[in-house]
């Protein structure tokens, strides 16, 4: 489940970066899911650079869910 909320905000991190249309339909979908994700990243680093400080963010959003998850499954697969 960590690794699919990571792809999210990723593909949304992406899609940013490639200047996807704001406005389509899939791109606020995908916004709709990143947001709620990144949890209390976005905001965690304010820098000058809007692109740089939305890949540092959720990026780091990203990294939280796959460590998150991959201590849950070993911690699970351990009982």
């Amino acid at each position: 489940m960590g690794a699919l909320f990571a792809l999210i905000i990723v593909v949304f991190i992406l899609l940013t970066l490639f200047g996807a249309n704001a406005g389509n339909a899939f791109v606020v979908f995908i916004r709709s899911l990143a947001e709620p994700l990144a949890l209390f990243f976005p905001g965690l680093f304010d820098l000058n650079n809007n692109t740089l400080e939305l890949v540092l963010n959720y990026g780091l959003a990203a990294v939280f869910w796959l460590v998150v998850s991959g201590f849950v499954a070993r911690l699970v697969s351990r009982y």
